[in-house]
């Protein structure tokens, strides 16, 4: 286990390669990429039982990222785990026959689902982790959906299914930084006191009050793992665009290729938050 002071710092390095992957692809959803990725390294280098040399392993710790537009995140954080090579992705991102496409793509190394499609990932998690109940594995296997993908009404029918198996080996993350495409989710499809609504789905609920914070989300994750009878969701409140005030809670930073001058402060206020982490 790699210690908190280095994965912190890791945050903003991996924050630097997503912003490069968009670049030279000329692509991207980097508010939430940036919002997610504090979960990301988290479960990559602290929670899950997932590596290069067991991908295959039926024992291993499952992963899907319901929010897949979300994936220049995860290329960068299985480039740092090994998985993939970060210049090959740079090279590639995007380009016509590419592997390494806007949302996951399960015939790349680590990745378990083709993702993307807003509310598959939870009812997939679900049969994953009963799947792996009925094959007699421990196994845990977690999901990342993003609070716009609430809207969908097959994410309520995972939660209902979820609670009725009690499959206390299933852990769903909600990425809460409250913006979507079209603006605030609370304008779009409100999700007002959503802790309440989920608990009331049959699942044990932890509210991150900093998703971003690697200490909170470390012991919430660990509070999943404790708990038995029934499937655990934790609400990490993040920020869109979390690592830089250029993009920091902006909408229109949701799906944005950030210009040369934009990409530069960027770079800038990341270095600077590393900067100061270096100096605590």
């Amino acid at each position: 286990m790699e210690s908190m002071e280095n994965l912190k710092r890791r945050a903003y390095d991996l924050r630097r390669d997503t912003l490069d992957i968009i670049m030279a692809g000329g692509g991207g959803h980097i508010g939430g990429d940036m919002s997610v990725m504090d979960t990301l390294i988290e479960l990559y280098f602290n929670q899950m039982n997932i590596s290069p040399e067991n991908r295959e392993d039926p024992d291993r710790d499952y992963f899907i990222l319901s929010k897949g537009h979300a994936v220049e995140a995860y290329y960068a954080v299985l480039c740092a785990r090994g998985f993939l090579d970060l210049e090959d992705v740079r090279a590639r991102f995007s380009r016509f026959g590419s592997p390494y496409i806007g949302h996951p793509n399960n015939k790349l190394p680590g990745m378990e689902m083709n993702s993307g499609s807003l509310g598959h990932g939870l009812p997939v998690a679900v049969g994953l982790a009963l799947g792996n109940r009925m094959s007699g594995r421990d196994s845990r296997t977690y999901v990342v959906m993003g609070d716009g993908e609430l809207a969908e009404g097959s994410v309520w029918e995972g939660f209902m299914s979820g609670h009725m198996y009690g499959l206390d080996t299933l852990c769903a993350v909600i990425d809460r930084n409250r913006l979507q495409i079209s603006g605030s989710t609370e304008d779009v499809m409100a999700q007002e006191k959503l802790a309440d609504r989920v608990r009331s789905f049959g699942w044990h609920v932890v509210n991150v009050e900093d998703g971003n914070d690697l200490d909170a989300l470390h012991a919430a994750f660990a509070e999943a793992r404790e708990t038995k009878g029934c499937p655990t969701c934790l609400i990490a409140n993040t920020v869109k665009g979390k690592g830089s005030p250029v993009m920091e809670n902006k909408a229109e930073w949701h799906h944005h290729v950030p210009t040369v001058e934009e990409y530069e402060h960027i770079v800038r206020d990341l270095d600077a938050g590393k900067e100061a982490l270096l100096n605590v």
